[in-house]
């Protein structure tokens, strides 16, 4: 759930993905209309999808009470980050920024039914897993995915995807703050007065990466978002919610970077996916779901890497170009 990029300037990844599919001996997967579009496809069934409508912070001032902690608009969706500052991760020598792979993310969106579908992503230790996930099930919060982000670190961290749906967004939160009570999760820090520049080719990443990427702290992130649109359950998911593409670099001195990340896949774009990964000497980390009724059906990918940030880039890149997707549009609007 990174800053979003308007749509008019998306670049094509067209030619590209042909080349690599056609190579792979797969046909092409098909295009649609992105989430906010006005016309939507028929859902599962022949059902329409219900539509996210737009909201305004104010709207969740309840839920932000509820949280403890403040979130911002990101076009459909009210987002809240609580990033693991508390902890001192290393992976494979590298000291682990919260912003390239230990940030907890929630993301509150609206209906046109007026229910509330909350999605996030929560980062926790070993030791606090079971009990967060336990009063986080109390609250009627459900628990899509439970998998790994890095490779060997320590001390051990989980992932965990969160899903509910309902019509009482503040007690959701509520719950969730229950649950965060259960972790080392610290409370808000000051914002930042100026953006601090990254230690990267910045401007080299965004041509290989062929999107403009954006600033979190001290790490640079590069994001797409499906081109077609995907539905959980009977609801459309606005673009840049659970199905995201995305690579962090945090800067190591001398133009290498840590490189985190994950591809959002189709069942047929695994494999050359995959294969594009490991040819550019990325690791592959896990394979897995974030969803349980998604449409299409969505695999991940996460990955990592220590190099040459331009080159990661690159290498990156050729993976994007195997799937169908687009760079994320603009976070206002």
């Amino acid at each position: 759930m990174a800053d979003e990029r308007p749509q008019e300037h998306r670049p094509r990844f067209t030619a590209s993905r042909r080349r690599v599919l056609a190579a792979a001996a797969l046909a092409p997967v098909s295009t649609g209309t992105p989430a906010d579009a006005r016309a939507l496809p028929a859902g599962p069934e022949g059902r329409t999808p219900v539509e996210p409508v737009r909201t305004r912070s104010a709207d969740w001032a309840e839920v932000a009470e509820a949280l403890g902690r403040p979130g911002d608009m990101r076009r459909f969706m009210y987002h809240t980050a609580l990033p693991r500052r508390d902890l001192t991760v290393f992976s494979h020598g590298v000291r682990i920024d919260p912003a390239l792979a230990l940030g907890t993310h929630l993301a509150f969106v609206r209906y046109a039914d007026r229910s509330t579908l909350l999605m996030g992503d929560a980062v926790v230790t070993e030791r606090e897993l079971q009990s967060f996930v336990d009063v986080a099930q109390e609250h009627g919060i459900r628990q899509t995915a439970v998998h790994k982000h890095l490779l060997a670190h320590r001390p051990d961290v989980w992932w965990v995807h969160l899903h509910a749906h309902g019509h009482d967004p503040v007690a959701l939160a509520h719950g969730l703050r229950a649950a965060f009570d259960r972790t080392g999760t610290p409370p808000p820090g000051r914002p930042s007065r100026r953006a601090r520049p990254v230690a990267l080719d910045t401007a080299a990443i965004d041509a290989a990466m062929g999107v403009e990427g954006v600033h979190d702290g001290e790490v640079y992130k590069s994001t797409y978002v499906r081109r077609e649109t995907v539905t959980d359950g009977r609801l459309a998911l606005p673009a840049g919610l659970g199905s995201t593409t995305s690579a962090s670099f945090q800067p190591l001195g001398g133009g290498r970077a840590a490189l985190s990340g994950d591809l959002a896949m189709t069942a047929d774009e695994v494999h050359p996916a995959l294969v594009a990964l490991r040819r550019g000497d990325i690791d592959l980390v896990e394979v897995h779901h974030h969803h349980l009724t998604d449409e299409p059906r969505l695999f991940f990918v996460h990955f990592w890497a220590v190099g040459d940030a331009v080159g990661l880039a690159g290498a990156v890149r050729r993976a994007v170009d195997t799937t169908d997707v687009v760079p994320m549009p603009g976070a206002t609007g």
